[in-house]
Order: C-alpha cells, then structure tokens, then sequence
C-alpha cells in the first residue's frame, strides 16, 4: 500500500485527510481557466501562475495553502520570488539549472525560460524529465550552474553525500538553493525508526529520515559552500507574506560554491 495512504489511514484526522485527497485529484482534473474563473478573486495572488485568487485552499494538513489553479503550495511560491530576486535574477542569464524533485507548479515555469538549460530529476517521480538519486549524479564535474533542492534532504538517506555530488556538480561559483524542515537548533535522526507511522509521528512525516536543526548550516560549509539564510521578510513584506500565501517561518540556504 502506498505509505502516504498507510500514514492517513492511522493518522487522528484520517477520515478528513482521506476526503482531501478525493477533492484535490477532482479539482485538478478541470481545466485551468475553469479553475482560474472558479476562484478569482482580489485577496490572494499566486506569483507562479499569476492569478488573482479570492482563498487558497488548506487540504490535507491544516497549514498547507494550495493555490487551486497552479496547485502550488507555500514553499515554491517563495521559491519563485527568490529565484527572481537579484541574487539569483533567473530570467536574465543563461543558466544550467537543475531541479530535485520538480515541484509542478515551479518546474512549469522554469521549463519555459529561454534562457535556462533546464533539466528536473527524481529517483520516483516518472514525471521529471531524468531518474536520478542524488548521492550518485550522473553527470560530470561543473555540469551546473544552479541547484534548486526544497524539502528532499530529509528524505534522503546519506545527505552529507548528495551534499558533496551537489558541490561536484557546480560550477565554480555556482549556486544551491536549498530548502530544508527545521525543528529546533540540532538535528536528530535514528536509523533505527523504520515504521511510516513512527516516522511521522517523530519527524513530522512519514518518509523522512531525520529532523534538521539550524545545524545544518555546518552540513552545508563542511560540503564547501558559503551559506547564507534568507527569510521570507527580505523577500516581501508582511502583507505581501500574506497576500501571497508564503511560509512566513521558512528559511532559504543560499549556498555558493566557493571557487
């Protein structure tokens, strides 16, 4: 049985989680510009899709905000902004960018720059464009110029490896924008806990591997990088946050291969 199913069959709030599902896999059967007309609206705004939206929609967690046309969520929507902000400036220069684990909404934007080389990978998902598991890339030395990782660190296994492929891979120079749940200041992890429902109830979801704390700024410089955090707040201000459904308590690891 698939896992994240397992996870809501025993999880408290199984029978609303199991209804969520059922909804989302309807909704985003319709057209988008049913979609669009569905839920337009002055309150909200989607930076990815640019729609004007009257709510987003919380489905399967209380927390979570969708955008019901583009079906983002909080993360890739400041994802987004920041990969056009200045440190970054996506659309301006030529890049060879590559995306882990392709969020839909933002790999349908980024695959249409002209002037980004891009390619998605994942080791499951038969949607991105190679198969690929991290701590083994098979590509060669200074293949990239870009890294985009949000939220795949944690379920990986050997982390400190698919950091050190990420580091290979870049150019010199080069730039990893990395994503991570944080939960206190010291990452815990326990090889140990195998059951989904275990998982989730200690790391938060069920096919995580560990709980990162704000340690992993030491992961990231051990690997080589220059890190620097970025918040939502340096990005938009607070009605904007809001607006715009982003995750206000989120941090960006803005890692930059030294040279």
């Amino acid at each position: 049985m698939n896992k994240r199913i397992l996870a809501a069959l025993y999880a408290p709030d199984r029978w609303t989680r199991l209804s969520h599902y059922l909804f989302a896999g309807l909704l985003y059967r319709l057209p988008v510009m049913l979609r669009k007309s569905l839920f337009a609206g002055e309150r909200y705004y989607c930076p990815i899709c640019e729609s004007g939206l009257r709510t987003f929609l919380a489905l399967h967690r209380s927390y979570h905000r969708w955008c019901p046309v583009c079906r983002s969520l909080q993360r890739p929507r400041l994802g987004w902004l920041f990969l056009n902000s200045t440190d970054v400036d996506i659309t301006r220069q030529p890049l060879a960018m590559l995306h882990i684990a392709p969020e839909p909404a933002l790999a349908a934007r980024l695959s249409g720059l002209a002037n980004v080389n891009y390619l998605s990978a994942d080791l499951f998902d038969p949607k991105a464009m190679v198969k690929m598991d991290i701590t083994d890339i098979q590509y060669p030395d200074h293949a990239f110029d870009l890294i985009y990782c949000s939220h795949v660190l944690e379920h990986v296994s050997d982390d400190i490896k698919a950091l050190g492929e990420f580091w290979r891979v870049l150019k010199p120079g080069g730039k990893a924008i990395i994503l991570v749940p944080i939960r206190g200041q010291v990452t815990f992890e326990d090889a140990s806990i195998t059951d989904p429902v275990e998982r989730e109830r200690v790391y938060g979801q069920h096919d995580h591997m560990r709980s990162y704390g704000l340690d992993i700024v030491k992961r990231l410089e051990d690997a080589g990088f220059r890190v620097r955090q970025v918040r939502p707040q340096a990005l938009a201000s607070p009605a904007e946050i809001e607006r715009m459904g982003l995750p206000a308590d989120e941090t960006i690891f803005f890692c930059v291969k030294n040279n």
